[in-house]
């Protein structure tokens, strides 16, 4: 049985011991990028055994200038001669499997003879970005482009590793670091909209006997709630496989997870009403903190003369809106960017499709 290890601390290994010395060898005069960052679990750093059934294992990413881009055959070809079969027990030789659901799945394979398919992906760096968000890195990002970009692609580019670096690519991907302040404040506006607008429908739901459509969107809030604090925390927040398990990661996690938890588990309105209410209270605790606006009342009252309590929390979108400097990202609807008003994992991996949204913020 071969040792698990973490899929980047393997990628950073397999650069410096094989990939590494081949490039010197062969291209010592080449200026390039090496690093693990994009797609896969094991670059936000929650890869288990189970992760390494595909696209998993010795891998990485290199990054050519794009006036170096002619040397990208001549590279592949001398790493699939020259690279080892194996390295620390993973196999160095992934097999293409294509079918209509996943065309880009790589399962990997040992050889024992021959050239390898190995899964160093060569790329000009303007090239990697717009594959990745179908942006150009060394354009201005605009407020238009953050709103569009989705979290989880943000996400991979600030945790990925880069193993060398000599062309630029980290005063790059630093650009994707986190939202500029005005584009925060309008999603953090937008996300306490999303909760005011059924925060009373816990309630209105049971009491017409519906205990089903209570629990969903109990549920529902708890996610809000969840995605609240990671734009408290100023932190991107993955897509849904791996969504819970950054949340824990979060400063505000200790506080409300036993909370959210017994949300979830409320077997009946006033218990799920009583549990919401705990946590509404401490991420408004948690927003007259921050300071981002002046402290608000973070009690829950009577939803006008209806027996339901909530936090009112249109209060806190419409006070964070005063704090907005632009003018263009002050006069947009409070929906957010599109990860926030978008679930739709085909859509949120599709950069092209995404592109045609900007019409909402124009």
């Amino acid at each position: 049985m071969k040792k698990f290890i973490k899929g980047k601390e393997l990628s950073r290994l397999f650069y410096f011991k094989e990939v590494k010395p081949i490039l010197d060898r062969y291209f010592p005069d080449l200026k390039y990028a090496a690093g693990l960052l994009g797609w896969g679990s094991e670059v936000l750093g929650f890869d288990t055994v189970m992760s390494t059934d595909h696209n998993w294992g010795p891998r990485l990413q290199l990054l050519l200038p794009e006036n170096r881009m002619y040397l990208k055959d001549k590279i592949d070809v001398k790493l699939s001669e020259m690279l080892p079969y194996t390295f620390m027990g993973y196999s160095t030789n992934f097999k293409r499997y294509k079918n209509t659901t996943k065309p880009t799945t790589r399962l990997p394979e040992i050889k024992k003879a021959g050239k390898i398919d190995h899964f160093v992906q060569i790329y000009g760096i303007r090239e990697f970005f717009i594959k990745h968000v179908n942006f150009d890195p060394y354009k201005e990002i605009k407020s238009v482009d953050w709103l569009q970009f989705p979290e989880q692609r943000l996400l991979t580019i600030k945790e990925g590793s880069i193993f060398h670096d000599d062309i630029g690519l980290n005063k790059i991907k630093t650009k994707f670091d986190y939202y500029p302040k005005d584009i925060w404040l309008y999603m953090l506006a937008s996300q306490w909209k999303r909760i005011s607008q059924e925060e009373a429908f816990i309630g209105r739901t049971a009491s017409v006997g519906d205990e089903l459509g209570s629990r969903i969107i109990a549920a529902r809030m708890v996610q809000e709630l969840m995605k609240l604090c990671f734009l408290m925390e100023r932190k991107y927040a993955p897509y849904s496989k791996w969504f819970g398990t950054a949340f824990q990661k979060l400063k505000s996690s200790k506080r409300l997870t036993k909370i959210l938890e017994a949300v979830i588990a409320s077997k009946s309105f006033r218990e799920r009403e009583n549990n919401l209410s705990k946590a509404y209270e401490e991420v408004a605790r948690m927003h007259n903190k921050s300071g981002i606006t002046k402290k608000l009342s973070a009690k829950v009252s009577g939803f006008h003369d209806r027996p339901f309590k909530v936090i009112d929390a249109e209060r806190f979108t419409n006070m964070i809106l005063k704090e907005i400097k632009d003018r263009d990202i002050r006069r947009l609807k409070p929906i957010g960017g599109v990860d926030q008003f978008i679930s739709s994992t085909d859509l949120l991996e599709d950069a092209e499709l995404i592109e045609k949204l900007k019409g909402l913020y124009l």
